[in-house]
Parts: C-alpha cells; sequence; structure tokens
C-alpha cells in the first residue's frame, strides 16, 4: 500500500510538471487573445440576431476565458436568444485546449474535438430558437438589461435601453459583465478583463496555469492511486461494460461550474480512462461558470432548468451516438 502511494505521488507530480511549461505558454496566448476581442466578440454576439446560434457557437470555440459568462448575461438581459446561449455553452472549450496542447496532442485531433463541439452546438441553437418562435416564446422584442442594473445595483444609465444596439453600448452591459460575478465562487478570478497590460496579461496566464496544474496533479494522484490499487484494466473494463452510464455520468461531470471538470476529462480521455463517446458528452456539458452565472443573473428559474437539461440530454445524447458509432478521435 505504501508503495503504491509513493510510486503514484512520485508519477503524478512528474508528469503534471512536464505539463506546466506548455499550460503557461498557451494561456499567454489566450489571455493575449483574450485582452485584444474580448469588446469585439461580445459586440458580435449582441448585434447577432437570427444567426446568433452561428456566432455564438464559432466564437464559443475560442480559448477566450469566462466567454460563456458573458453569453449567459446577455441572455438574462434578453440582448440574445435561448439558442445562442445554449450554442455557446455547448461550443465552449473551456480548459480542453490548454490540457490538450500540454499532452501535445496532434492539432487535427484537436480540431476534430473542436469542428464537433462547434457543429452540435450550432445545430441545438437553432433547433431551440426555431422551437422558440414556434411556440411564440422568444420574448417582448425589447432589451431588459436595466432589469439586470437594478437587481446588481449598479446604479448605471439606462437612457439606451430601447434600442438592442444602442443597449449593449451602454456601461449596464460592462457592468453585468463583470459580473460574471460567480467567477470568483469557482477559484477562477477575472478581475484582470479591464487591466490590459503586459503584465496583467502574465499575471493571469501564470494564475491559470498555477490552478489547471493543482487540478491536473490532483486528478492525477487520485487515479494514479486508483488503478494502483483495482488496476487500469479493471477500470477499462468497468467503463466498456457500461458505456451508457459512463456517458450519463460525464455529463453530469461537465455541468460541475468549475474549470476543473474540464480539466478531468481532458485528462481521463488523453489518459485512456474515458472513450470518445464519454469524453465528447462531458466536454459538451462543460460551459465553464456559464450556467451559474446563469442562475446568478436570470430569475426565471423554469429557464435556468430547462437550459441546462438541454445540454446534458444533448451532450448525453451525443455521447451515445459517438460511442455506438465507435468514432475515435
Amino acid at each position: 500500500m505504501e508503495d503504491i502511494i509513493v510510486d503514484a505521488l512520485i508519477d503524478s507530480v512528474k508528469d503534471t510538471l512536464e505539463l506546466v511549461p506548455f499550460l503557461f505558454v498557451t494561456y499567454l496566448a489566450m489571455e493575449a487573445i483574450e485582452h485584444s476581442t474580448e469588446g469585439h466578440v461580445q459586440k458580435a454576439v449582441a448585434r447577432s440576431g437570427r444567426l446568433g446560434p452561428l456566432i455564438g457557437a464559432l466564437l464559443g470555440a475560442l480559448p477566450q476565458c469566462g466567454f460563456s459568462a458573458m453569453a449567459a448575461t446577455l441572455y438574462a438581459g434578453r440582448v440574445v436568444t435561448v439558442g445562442t446561449l445554449v450554442a455557446v455553452i455547448l461550443a465552449t472549450s473551456d480548459e480542453m485546449i490548454p490540457v490538450f496542447v500540454a499532452n501535445q496532442v496532434a492539432p487535427g485531433r484537436m480540431l476534430v474535438i473542436l469542428a464537433v463541439k462547434v457543429l452540435v452546438g450550432m445545430a441545438t441553437g437553432f433547433l431551440v430558437d426555431a422551437l422558440m418562435r414556434a411556440v411564440h416564446r422568444t420574448g417582448d422584442g425589447h432589451t431588459h438589461i436595466h432589469e439586470l442594473c437594478e437587481r446588481a445595483h449598479c446604479h448605471c444609465d439606462e437612457d439606451d435601453e430601447d434600442d438592442g444596439d444602442e443597449s449593449y453600448e451602454d456601461p449596464s452591459v460592462d457592468a453585468q459583465t463583470r459580473p460574471s460575478g460567480p467567477n470568483s465562487h469557482n477559484g477562477h478570478s477575472h478581475a484582470h478583463h479591464h487591466h490590459h497590460g503586459h503584465g496583467a496579461i502574465v499575471r493571469s496566464a501564470l494564475v491559470h496555469t498555477l490552478q489547471v496544474t493543482g487540478f491536473i496533479f490532483a486528478v492525477t494522484l487520485a487515479f494514479g492511486l486508483l488503478i494502483g490499487l483495482t488496476g487500469q484494466d479493471a477500470i477499462a473494463a468497468f467503463l466498456g461494460r457500461h458505456p451508457v452510464r459512463a456517458t450519463a455520468l460525464a455529463a453530469l461531470v461537465g455541468l460541475i461550474p468549475n474549470c476543473g471538470a474540464s480539466v478531468v476529462l481532458s485528462q481521463l480521455y488523453l489518459d485512456g480512462t474515458l472513450a470518445a463517446g464519454p469524453m465528447m458528452a462531458g466536454l459538451l456539458s462543460s460551459g465553464g461558470v456559464g450556467l451559474l452565472v446563469l442562475y446568478r443573473t436570470n430569475t426565471d428559474v423554469r429557464q435556468n432548468l430547462a437550459v441546462t437539461a438541454c445540454v446534458l440530454v444533448v451532450g448525453v445524447a451525443v455521447g451515445l451516438v459517438i460511442g455506438a458509432s465507435g468514432i475515435i478521435f
């Protein structure tokens, strides 16, 4: 028993430290992209109209921290449609890209997985919006940014609330995208978004690297111990015998509003513990803190539950199809 623990600890430290340089460089690039494009991305989504699911899915796949949180806030203010929100959540890569890059996964393999997420998000978003129009549940046609401001007590200007584009330009939107407030609850602070210096970018990249490194170490150690005690063949056999259960559990793990969810799913897939179907189910439902922000900013709990159920069902369904077809990424 003691030997198993020591071996697992040594292997976990070694495997994790090898990833740190790749993680840091990846996050450095991601932070630079985010700081240079965040305003343009938000405006593109807000002005997308009926093409929202298309724009949302494409932009959601970009390695931008907190993008799903921004989409949830825009939906709560009725700036974007529910289909756009669902498309963003399903397409959001969260921490998958850094983990894949750190493990030196072939770019083509990573792009295929991202393409599947984008296509699923896009198709689901358009379908959801079409259903909403069919049952006349598309809202009153006005944005409700001022209601978000009133609930947040941000005392911002409401003069431009009647026009969708102008409402988005109103400072109230910034006041609400800053709260991705619940982001602070997952140990993933985004206070740096309004400081565009090189020092802030480096610090943010370093913080992200340390956080994800911690998750990877914990997951690697836990499963190293599990494999040491039960055997990798036994674990693989269990997951193989219960593909439906594995897919459903992976999708549920993906719903956890924390970057650790996608880290766990990505790492287990790369280690060979998770098959392609369960991995995809989990990554589809893993929209970062988007759902957490939705429950914080949108007062209609039934809508929030419906969005959550939609993401979960789509993730499980796609995962089962991939598993049954024997697709290997």
